[in-house]
């Protein structure tokens, strides 16, 4: 198993993806092999500086970033070298079964999409978070920002992706599909969600329990909450200032310091032909450590041919 991470890509790269990748390196067993993508360099200096072998690792040397302001297709067109096009590159080829990178999310899309390609048969791919509940145990919430305006159709599909993200990676039995919307009632909502509904509750695709409120975003009335990638990346920036906000006002509590991005490590592309994993911007070592764990459990679970499956 071959996991590549685009050592340039975030706000504290490269040291922070270095740093990372090494805490991440002591948890892969035998046969599982991080690439670092990126300045070899550069890279072998953050290595010598902590003491830590670079056998552990194997490398692609390239010093071409694709920056976060960058358009993401003319990016990874003008850009074959950087390390984001380089990664997809090897995963399209085969030498890689993941990739990762705390980079432009933009290009990232892009990069899968023109790479690897979406399975077919899904409409868009998707984008996920993960939001803590208020009982324990986690929630999922998707799309949240590849797919700002949606159809019909795309939101049904996004409810088979997240349920079987849901029992795939985190062990949600029969996950619990809910529509977000503003108000529980059946014909509440937007043209979008008025029209959503009705292919929801006919569908014997996944285990569907109706519409949810903002509200409802931490309850235990639902495992995985299908939006518009608008409405998604609102909530999902809101739910992180939580955490923000509690770290300023000096307020330790259990529940809100699950709010922190670090521990989830990235937000999966689901639906295309590869393990994906886009990480935040401003990932700390911790949090790209995370990434690479769970580009991991994306292959051990063979989340990708479930998907495939779905989808025939």
């Amino acid at each position: 198993m071959k996991i590549g991470l685009d050592i340039m890509g975030g706000d504290y790269a490269p040291r922070a993806a270095v740093l990372g990748a090494i805490e991440a390196v002591k948890a892969l067993t035998a046969g599982q092999k991080l690439v670092l993508i990126g300045d070899k360099d550069v890279a072998l200096t953050i290595l010598q500086e902590n003491n830590f072998s670079p056998d552990n690792f194997e490398f692609v040397h390239t010093t071409e970033v694709i920056g976060m302001g960058e358009h993401p297709t003319k990016a990874i067109v003008q850009k074959p070298n950087s390390s984001i096009a380089v990664g997809f590159q090897m995963l399209k080829e085969g030498a890689l079964q993941a990739f990762s990178s705390a980079g432009n999310t933009g290009a990232m899309l892009v990069g899968s999409m023109f790479s690897v390609k979406t399975i077919p048969g899904v409409i868009r791919p998707a984008m996920t978070t993960i939001v803590p509940k208020l009982k324990g145990g986690l929630g999922i919430i998707l799309d949240v920002g590849a797919n700002a305006d949606c159809k019909p159709d795309v939101l049904l599909q996004f409810g088979i992706l997240g349920s079987l993200l849901a029992e795939s990676i985190y062990g949600i039995p029969n996950p619990r599909i809910a529509l977000m919307n503003i108000g529980e009632e059946e014909e509440k909502g937007n043209l979008l969600l008025q029209a959503t509904y009705p292919l929801m509750k006919e569908t014997t695709l996944f285990n569907f329990v109706g519409n949810v409120e903002g509200r409802d975003l931490f309850a235990d009335n639902n495992d995985v909450i299908v939006c518009d990638g608008f409405t998604g990346n609102v909530i999902l920036k809101l739910a992180e200032s939580f955490y923000v906000i509690t770290q300023k006002k000096r307020l330790k509590d259990e529940f809100f310091d699950r709010f922190n991005y670090e521990q989830y490590g990235g937000s999966p592309i689901l639906g295309v032909n590869a393990p994906v994993v886009v990480g935040h911007g401003i990932s700390s070592p911790e949090a790209i450590k995370n990434m690479v764990l769970l580009s991991r459990n994306m292959i051990e679970t063979n989340l990708i041919d479930k998907i495939k499956l779905a989808f025939q």
